[in-house]
């Protein structure tokens, strides 16, 4: 088919993706409209949002319908999807979720791999507590282009990862170190040249199954010191723990790990984000 405009080569490009009528939300500017991070903002200081992590890979056939059933009962507000190092095919994830929900689904990358058009945004990460340039901008640059033709929603976000009190596999797989937890001072810093570089979104993150996550003091001093939404996440696995990041300023709390464990603290953990 050909296009007899300025943006024949786009079209071209959009024609070799799947099922293009069902996927792409294009406005006349040819932009995509941010429905995700519209509702991050309306909802800033007024609504804390609760967003479920699920690893591909640590997922059955009936723990994941288990979750999404559970997840809608406890009127959770996004489902993060991925890991640092997966192996399961995301697609077939997504499926499953938009064949038995309306919660939004959000890509959180540990590498390229872990793209599919399926998703309705993408986290894309930049580690901005690290010096690996991998992983500050360089499989960014990789990823930008079919990014850039795809139908997700892209949230740029300074992902600043903290010491948890052992070594995650973040740290592992980006041969970076975590900033130390008593560094407030350049957490903060840190946080603030992320929105001063243009990110739109900041991520606290001890990592998964970290022994103690992001300290209160932390979130509060970077909340105080920035405007773009502040996501928290990592060894979140009390109602003690949730109870303090949300009074300490965190916008949106991810849980991932403690659901996996026991899924009966999924409501407890919504009411208590809602709640603030």
């Amino acid at each position: 088919m050909y296009f007899p405009c300025k943006f024949n080569e786009i079209y071209v490009c959009f024609e070799k993706l799947a099922n293009l009528g069902n996927y792409f939300r294009i406005v006349s500017d040819m932009t995509i409209i941010p429905k995700i991070y519209n509702r991050l903002t309306a909802s800033l200081n007024k609504q804390k949002l609760f967003a479920v992590l699920i690893d591909p890979d640590k997922q059955t056939n009936d723990g994941l319908s288990l979750l999404i059933e559970s997840s809608n009962k406890c009127e959770v507000d996004f489902f993060l999807l991925g890991g640092s190092l997966i192996s399961t095919a995301l697609d077939k994830i997504i499926d499953t979720i938009r064949q038995n929900s309306s919660i939004p689904v959000i890509l959180f990358p540990g590498s390229l791999l872990q793209i599919s058009e399926k998703a309705d945004a993408i986290l894309l990460l930049s580690l901005i507590s690290g010096r690996n340039p991998d992983f500050l901008i360089g499989h960014q640059v990789i990823a930008a282009p079919l990014l850039k033709r795809s139908r997700l929603e892209v949230l740029p976000t300074g992902y600043i990862l903290i010491d948890g009190g052992k070594m995650s596999s973040v740290e592992y797989i980006s041969n970076t170190k975590p900033i130390p937890s008593d560094k407030v001072d350049i957490v903060v810093a840190t946080a603030i040249a992320g929105e001063m570089l243009g990110k739109k979104l900041i991520y606290l993150e001890a990592g998964s199954g970290a022994i103690k996550p992001v300290s209160a003091q932390i979130i509060s001093k970077v909340k105080e010191n920035i405007s773009a939404p502040l996501i928290a996440g990592g060894g979140l696995t009390t109602a003690s723990q949730i109870k303090k990041i949300c009074m300490a300023g965190a916008d949106i709390i991810v849980v991932g790990t403690a659901i996996e464990h026991d899924i009966n603290r999924l409501k407890e953990f919504s009411d208590i984000i809602h709640r603030h």
